[in-house]
């Protein structure tokens, strides 16, 4: 007798989806819309976009602020190219630059990989030393002002270390009462970075170098600073681009003075619009700014290799 057996099922394919068309949109079934972004892009083509393109058409016409701009072509441009004040103004934001990253970073690094280890009254300490991040560089800068002043300030009172107590009246201790108050003001914020990224460091690495016998010292320059590369690399970004935007600082403390010596570009940006009322070359000075920092950060992007940073989590 034989026996009948109902036909087999075709076997269902591996991928459910293969041989079947996909519908459109699916694939975009858990991704934002457009829509979601329309509001950052408004907003950065009024506050971003718009203001640099008028400030582009601005260096090409000459206005004291009242009245109608008088367009006058590539004077302003060919007045800037010749003016010493400008090109000095260049290298004392250089200058400015470097002196910031080699004081901050190497103590920025100590102080991160300190606040991150389990020391005690460490949170306390922590707290305390971040607290010139709650101060904007205005008050900083009027605080410092006031306890440098040269009559009545600590140098008055400490003439043996001081000398005559006028900081401010020559540019070696000019340049470096700026970079010392800003490394007071900002070391804060790198040392967070430091701080975050030093607990991201794997313990079991700490764990196998004492195993073979390193100290701390080699433990610092084997593991952790290798480890700290990618945000070595985000915070000097974020000190350039800072540096090339200081401006209160100077203005507060020492004017730009004495002279010029203390005359970085933004700060002269500042003189030429807004003393001199010659808004057609702070404009074009302005651009320059903006060209300068643009072409440093695309470098030491491009050199750092920040944008193929991959991830440095354990096991990767």
């Amino acid at each position: 007798m034989t026996t009948l057996l109902p036909p087999r099922p075709p076997a269902a394919p591996d991928n459910p989806s293969k041989g079947r068309p996909v519908r459109a949109g699916r694939a975009r079934l858990n991704r934002p819309g457009v829509a979601w972004t329309l509001p950052a892009t408004v907003f950065f083509l009024l506050f971003a976009v718009v203001p640099l393109i008028a400030v582009v058409v601005l260096s090409f016409m000459t206005w004291t602020g009242l009245g109608e701009p008088k367009f006058v072509g590539t004077e302003n441009w060919e007045t800037l190219a010749g003016d010493s004040v400008m090109l000095k103004s260049l290298w004392l934001s250089v200058l400015f630059i470097v002196l910031g990253v080699a004081t901050q970073t190497p103590v920025s690094i100590l102080l991160g990989v300190w606040a991150a280890g389990p020391q005690r009254n460490r949170a306390v300490l922590s707290a305390i030393f971040f607290l010139p991040l709650l101060l904007s560089s205005a008050a900083i800068s009027v605080l410092w002002r006031a306890l440098l002043d040269p009559n009545f300030g600590v140098p008055a009172q400490l003439k043996w270390l001081f000398g005559d107590g006028n900081l401010f009246g020559n540019q070696s201790t000019a340049i470096g009462v700026i970079i010392f108050v800003g490394m007071w003001q900002f070391t804060p914020f790198h040392t967070l970075i430091y701080q975050g990224a030093a607990k991201s460091v794997p313990p079991v690495l700490y764990q196998a170098a004492e195993i073979d016998g390193a100290g701390r010292a080699r433990q610092f320059f084997s593991i952790t600073l290798p480890q700290l590369r990618n945000s070595i690399i985000t915070s000097v970004i974020l000190m350039v681009v800072g540096g090339l935007t200081t401006f209160e600082t100077v203005l507060i403390l020492t004017n730009g003075g004495p002279g010029t010596d203390t005359t970085i570009t933004a700060f002269y940006m500042y003189e030429e619009a807004f003393r001199r009322y010659n808004f057609g070359m702070g404009s074009a000075i302005a651009l320059v700014l903006v060209v300068v920092a643009t072409a440093i950060s695309l470098i030491m992007v491009k050199v750092s290799g920040y944008d193929k940073m991959r991830s440095t989590m354990e096991g990767v």
